[in-house]
């Protein structure tokens, strides 16, 4: 197959597959479907910045799968809110804005935790949709990722010992120079 886009190099590509039927699926709709992988990155991203997961926290190998659960599970239940809030606004669910979802329901919080009804609470669950529904992603098909690091580095250096043992080292030396510790 050839896949021909304004802006990119030309390219063959040789996709294999498990669809049996060569009628059911043009070339091109496997050419959209693997240029649309870029939205599972965009997902990824989604997870670990938008959620701050990006660095996790937990000091043993148990706390840190919780703190990756406890991240799935926010960010699944962020989706679904999404999807509903897309099907209620006639569009795709990716055309919802993650981040606008994430601050929309942080925003809801409060009025959530005060619902006395199931009426009042049915209410809030529309006026909720229709709010994330209005956050949506711009239009950018064919998107380019500048390939760098955004955050810039501090400027003191890594941590190479136990955070115990240079609290130490530092307690020391601040005694030798007569400072109180």
């Amino acid at each position: 197959m050839l896949v021909r886009r304004l802006g990119f190099r030309t390219k063959r590509l040789v996709l294999v597959t498990t669809l049996r039927d060569a009628a059911a699926v043009t070339g091109a709709d496997l050419a959209e479907l693997y240029r649309r992988r870029w939205q599972a990155e965009l997902n990824l991203r989604a997870l670990k910045q938008g959620l701050q997961m990006d660095i996790l926290r937990g000091q043993t190998p148990e706390m840190v799968r919780k703190e990756v659960w406890a991240h799935l599970l926010v960010y699944n239940l962020v989706r679904r809110v999404m999807a509903h809030a897309a099907a209620a606004a006639g569009v795709r669910a990716d055309e919802v804005s993650f981040t606008g979802a994430v601050q929309t329901l942080n925003a809801f919080l409060p009025q959530m935790r005060e619902v006395q009804t199931a009426e009042d609470a049915q209410v809030l669950w529309e006026v909720l949709l229709w709010a994330v529904g209005e956050h949506r992603v711009g239009q950018r098909p064919d998107r380019y990722e500048p390939r760098a690091v955004k955050r810039r580095p501090k400027k003191f250096p890594r941590l190479s010992e136990p955070r115990a043992a240079a609290r130490r080292r530092l307690r020391r030396r601040a005694k030798r120079a007569g400072r109180k510790s």
